[in-house]
């Protein structure tokens, strides 16, 4: 009795301490045990507004500090300072008052963000400038998410100062859309005008949204702990460590891999956020939309990480001037907006790189549009040859991009690309096929599964949807039966984890 007990309060400790090898991840076992615990007390507290508010907070602040640690401080210190700085900028009148309010917003939530992100980057600039050790590096952790919860927490003072929405009466109600553990750690991020209305309205859960958030949460599960971890722990790192060590033809199948692997990642994730926030009541727009059928760049960033891509539009491409200032000055917006946004996504060269390059297709797709009469401005209305080119064109830029992306410095880029061009090897083609038989199976999976017809995908999600109850429950259970065929002896963190 004794020993039993002993090991129950172990594991108490265990599940109240924060692990850093160990994160509270969605395609955790832990998670699953703890979220169906979790939907016990938030049905039972359904009819009670504050009450749920402060339990699902609870929650979160709990699932965030399983990730981080003690920094879980640091997204209360935000909700203060901006639930503050809202109703600051609301009372005053004077123009120049409003703006600097709303630039203290930004100068706290980007001060924050370059301490813990980018300070190491910034010695590793004036080491480079002034001679090696003239800094030491600070090796400053990181906590999970920060990226994200601090561009939300931007966009809700702006959009106060921009009048779009008045601040909340409630600094809990803003906890709490700045901490719901569904989108905290990996986005998407929500932006607080299409959140924060849905916050004290009566717990409803169609049958339709728990159909669709069983479907969102098994085919994400499917995306990132079946194909994402496999072709990644098998096939893809390899590539990426010893690049030298393999013909051109690998590493051109390793990138192709890679960029399987991030959407699957990403994706998945989103999927899981999308479907856990539509069994709690909430609604999340759609946040990737088979990005890989794009026939423009253009496009591709209307498909890609639509919450972050649009955000950066809103608040900094529109914020540097847009469109509006002549034609040059639109070309030079866009490769700071996508330059910052690719700084945004790490502090190294290689993600400066990642989105400078996105920034001169982007400035490039526009300027073609404007001085090719014929030329389409989305690809949609491009007709089926032009479109299907524009696809390959589109993936192989994007695929260059995952390269810099991905790779842990220049050197691996050079190697990769050396490899390709001048050492392709196309007869091991099928020893290739025959060594990598689960790898490949699973990348055609992915790529079927990425490029089905949209109608095909609306039509299985509303099945799924009007599917009996045991039905949606075997749907769980057969893709959580398929996550522990293919599972690592560890779970592997989600790559969006570190931004």
């Amino acid at each position: 009795m004794e020993v039993q007990l002993e090991e129950f309060f172990s594991r108490v400790r265990e599940l109240l301490t924060y692990d850093a090898s160990a994160p509270l991840i969605f395609n955790s076992g832990l998670f699953l045990f703890l979220f169906a615990g979790f939907l016990a007390g938030y049905v039972a507290l359904r009819r009670t507004a504050t009450l749920r508010i402060l339990y699902v907070i609870a929650f979160s602040i709990y699932f965030y500090y399983k990730s981080s640690g003690i920094y879980f401080l640091l997204l209360v210190f935000v909700s203060v300072c901006d639930y503050i700085i809202a109703h600051a900028i609301a009372r005053t009148a004077d123009k120049r008052g409003r703006k600097q309010l709303v630039a203290l917003s930004v100068v706290i939530n980007l001060g924050m963000l370059a301490y813990f992100k980018y300070t190491d980057f910034f010695i590793e600039i004036i080491n480079d400038m002034a001679g090696s050790g003239f800094l030491e590096f600070q090796n400053i952790f990181l906590p999970v998410g920060i990226s994200f919860f601090v561009f939300q927490s931007m966009s809700y003072t702006i959009d106060v100062y921009r009048g779009q929405i008045k601040p909340l009466d409630r600094w809990i109600d803003y906890l709490f859309y700045l901490s719901f553990f569904p989108q905290l750690v990996a986005g998407p991020i929500v932006r607080a005008r299409d959140f924060i209305p849905q916050i004290r309205q009566p717990l409803f859960v169609s049958r339709e949204m728990f159909g669709k958030a069983i479907a969102l949460i098994a085919v994400g599960l499917i995306k990132k702990a079946v194909i994402s971890d496999y072709i990644s722990l098998n096939f893809v790192d390899r590539i990426f460590d010893e690049p030298a060590l393999y013909s051109g033809f690998e590493c051109l199948m390793g990138v192709y891999g890679y960029a399987l692997q991030i959407y699957c990642d990403f994706s998945g994730y989103s999927d899981m956020a999308i479907g856990i926030a539509l069994l709690l009541g909430f609604r999340f727009p759609k946040n990737f939309d088979a990005p890989y059928k794009s026939a423009t760049i253009t496009e591709f960033w209307r498909r890609w990480h639509i919450s972050l891509s649009s955000w950066l539009r809103d608040y900094l491409y529109i914020s540097l001037g847009g469109n509006r200032k002549g034609k040059l000055r639109t070309y030079i917006n866009l490769l700071l907006t996508m330059v910052l946004g690719g700084l945004w996504h790490g502090a190294a060269v290689r993600f400066v790189l990642w989105g400078a390059l996105h920034g001169v297709a982007l400035a490039l797709h526009k300027m073609w549009l404007s001085i090719v009469p014929w030329a389409k401005a989305r690809g949609e209305e491009m007709n089926p040859v032009s479109r299907l080119l524009g696809i390959i064109l589109t993936f192989h830029i994007v695929c260059l991009g995952w390269l810099l992306f991905r790779a842990e410095d220049m050197q691996t880029v050079h190697l990769m690309l050396y490899q390709i061009a001048n050492s392709f090897n196309a007869s091991i083609i099928p020893q290739f096929i025959e060594g990598y038989k689960g790898v490949m199976a699973l990348i055609v999976l992915g790529y079927g599964m990425h490029f089905m017809p949209s109608i095909i995908c609306r039509d299985m999600e509303h099945k799924v949807a009007g599917a009996s109850f045991w039905w949606q429950v075997a749907l769980i259970v057969v893709a959580a039966w398929c996550v522990m065929q293919v599972k690592s002896s560890d779970i592997q963190p989600f790559i969006y984890f570190q931004f």
